[in-house]
């Protein structure tokens, strides 16, 4: 961390960013797919946000470089490799760092280049490297800006949501679409309003580290469940709501540090301070980049992001020990022995072969679940899930996810598509066992446990299936799925009068699901009460449109067998003719009773 090896760790940074953009930009432009990938462009981070969130961070390090250039060929390649990161980050559109992104180049970048010019080399350029500079960065944004994807998902998502086909387009629409009608921001308000709540009740002491994704559903608002969200999106509200007292203490401890830093480094105009000065504002101006996405997303959590906050960190640390700032906020020289050299080294040693075991046991539980799942969903995608021909597969698929349990018993972030495909095939004695490993560490899961309570019913062991209703019912009871859940286990049960009230009124309230507006169907038939199947059917012409065809052929009996009204049978059977595709509008036809046939 001395003054002169910086540039080293500044430039191991810059190529780390233009190697995981590069793999970005290949997945923009020729749909390269050689990594797994969540929303795309990813790079090698699965998830488009994670990259965006770690390239916005190294852009002060990479525009350093640049403003220490000496020869045309090293400037060149230092403002085409900067313009090439610019361009890779609005290729994501990620709205957080895309933010940051403007307040680096508009603000704090330019206002650092006027206050500390005589530091960088820059300010001796001759005019035909300054021309060299900002054409060779302003060509590379413009020229490889504007050319549009190739991905097909991407030219689906500019489709439907009218973001264009290039980074430009992306990069502008996507923050010009900020607004508090925004769905992805809507989600959000609703778990911070929930983590809000956390604080509130545990100020001093939090929930525990790490359990905020357990212990959420006992915060959120009535009716609402939001149990597929592992973290906060903000970084801020998840340490307090963690940590409470400590983690505040923390946040303050952080944030004293910081505005001290700057202060600083602002006020020491002495030789000396005037060039430590140029590194550690560009390491302040990371770190800023670093809090604006962490209040939109969750950087703290992940590797990479992660390692640069630190660094900055221990940058702006041993130029405290260098200056030697004094003071509580500062950091110092500690008294030192080779000794204690010695005696860290066996330390972290051992923390980093505890870390390496970890790190194989995480990577074991990750390849033996993932690759359950693949297996799983291959079988259901096939459409012949019962064939004897995936028996060896399922006894495979279920001795993985064994393993994988075994190991960690509470990963559950991919744990239950396992059992959701088992429920798909009718094996609802697995499915229960693995929804029921996840449900041990998070109790308050209405989601899965509503699965397990399905399962239980499904098997006849109806005791079992109150058992988990009741605690889904105490979380939860205006819960569309617990509603559902309710109507269907009465119905199993034989108490269908019961059921059928109970249906009828969560139709008449507006709170109902799939499972709901089925089950309402089938009472409705059952007991004679056409205007609630009539409504159910309704409900799901409106909320199902791929459903609209078999909807609107069920309505059109109703009408024609039970309700007499002929017009409004013929309009049904009509509807139901044209919402069907090309190639199933026989099939429904066929399915229209007869005298009406020749009317369609």
């Amino acid at each position: 961390m001395s003054r002169a090896r910086i540039p080293y760790l500044m430039e191991g940074i810059h190529w780390g960013a233009v190697i995981a953009s590069l793999w970005t930009a290949l997945q923009f432009w020729i749909d390269f797919t050689y990594f797994p990938q969540g929303p795309n462009p990813a790079s090698t981070f699965v998830n488009r946000n994670f990259f965006a969130e770690f390239v916005v961070c190294t852009i002060p390090f990479s525009a350093y470089l640049l403003a220490q250039a000496r020869g045309s060929a090293r400037i060149t390649l230092m403002a085409f490799t900067l313009g090439f990161n610019i361009v890779a980050l609005m290729m994501t559109g990620t709205r957080g760092a895309l933010g940051s992104m403007w307040i680096l180049l508009g603000v704090v970048l330019p206002v650092t280049a006027v206050l500390y010019r005589k530091q960088f080399t820059f300010i001796n350029w001759d005019a035909g490297k300054r021309i060299l500079a900002s054409g060779v960065l302003v060509a590379t944004v413009v020229g490889l800006g504007i050319l549009s994807t190739n991905n097909p998902r991407l030219l689906k998502d500019a489709e439907v949501l009218g973001i264009g086909t290039s980074a430009f387009d992306r990069a502008f629409k996507r923050t010009a679409s900020i607004s508090a009608d925004d769905g992805s921001l809507g989600i959000r308000f609703i778990m911070w309003k929930a983590t809000a709540r956390i604080i509130e009740s545990k100020p001093l002491t939090g929930v525990g580290a790490g359990a905020w994704e357990a212990m959420l559903p006992l915060y959120q608002t009535e009716g609402s469940q939001l149990e597929t969200d592992y973290y906060v999106h903000n970084e801020v509200l998840q340490l307090l709501a963690e940590y409470g007292l400590t983690g505040l203490l923390f946040l303050l401890a952080l944030i004293g540090y910081l505005l001290f830093a700057a202060w600083k480094t602002i006020r020491n105009r002495s030789p000396e301070g005037l060039a430590e000065a140029p590194m550690r504002v560009i390491a302040l101006a990371s770190l800023l980049a670093f809090l604006i996405v962490s209040n939109i997303g969750f950087p703290w959590r992940l590797a990479s992001t992660g390692c640069l906050f630190a660094l900055s960190l221990a940058l702006l640390g041993a130029s405290d020990a260098r200056l030697q700032i004094r003071g509580p906020a500062a950091a110092m020289r500690l008294p030192w022995k080779p000794a204690y050299s010695q005696i860290l080294a066996v330390v972290m040693m051992a923390c980093l072969v505890l870390a390496a075991y970890i790190s194989q046991q995480a990577a074991a539980v990750e390849q033996k679940i993932v690759r359950a799942v693949k297996m799983s969903l291959g079988i259901s995608q096939s459409g012949d899930y019962n064939n004897p021909k995936w028996d060896k597969t399922k006894k495979e698929i279920l001795t993985l996810t064994k393993d994988a349990v075994a190991i960690n018993t509470h990963y559950r972030k991919i744990t239950p598509m396992v059992a959701d495909e088992l429920a798909k095939w009718g094996d609802w004695k697995n499915a229960v066992w693995v929804w029921e490993s996840v449900v041990v560490s998070r109790p308050y899961v209405v989601a899965i446990m509503s699965n397990i309570a399905r399962g239980y019913a499904q098997m006849g062991n109806n005791d079992k299936a109150m058992e988990f209703l009741l605690r889904c019912e105490k979380l939860q009871p205006k819960a569309a799925s617990v509603r559902s859940l309710k109507v269907i286990l009465l119905s199993r049960m034989g108490k269908e009068p019961e059921a059928a009230l109970l249906a009828k009124q969560y139709l008449d309230e507006g709170t109902y699901d799939f499972d709901l507006v089925n089950a309402a169907y089938v009472l409705g038939i059952r007991k004679g009460d056409y205007d609630m199947a009539i409504k159910s059917l309704e409900f799901r012409v409106k909320s199902w449109p791929n459903l609209q065809a078999d909807s609107f052929l069920k309505l059109g009996n109703i009408y024609a067998a039970q309700k007499k009204d002929d017009a409004k049978a013929l309009e049904s059977f009509k509807a139901a003719l044209n919402a069907a595709p090309a190639a199933e509008k026989e099939a429904i036809r066929k399915q229209v009773p007869t005298a009406y046939q020749a009317r369609l």
